[in-house]
């Protein structure tokens, strides 16, 4: 059997960045936030109706996030859900320039 060999690319730390998502950096801290709120029920034994008793937030939603259903969540509604269940989000900004690429225009 003939081995190849396989190049190794690594990548940006944003998956969704990588796929080519145009507001990648907002899917990647949905995603996280997400993931936290999964982790805080988790810890809590919580199913998405008792979540919804103890948060008033609709088991529909608690559900979506489960599945990674995020399209209809914005950021502050995620950080929202996650005070709700007692949690509080510190968020750390850094701003890095965008190395540039240069367009071709075609006519």
């Amino acid at each position: 059997m003939k081995s190849e060999k396989l190049d190794v690319v690594r990548g940006s730390g944003n998956v969704f960045r990588d796929v080519g998502h145009e507001n990648a950096d907002t899917e990647q801290f949905k995603a996280i936030l997400a993931a936290e709120i999964i982790k805080a029920l988790d810890r809590e034994h919580l199913t998405v109706r008792a979540a919804h008793g103890r948060t008033g937030i609709a088991a529909a939603d608690f559900s979506r996030i489960r599945n990674a259903d995020l399209g209809r969540f914005t950021v502050d509604r995620l950080m929202a859900i996650l005070n709700r269940l007692g949690s509080r989000v510190e968020v750390k900004v850094r701003v890095r320039r965008v190395e540039s690429v240069a367009h071709e225009v075609t006519t």
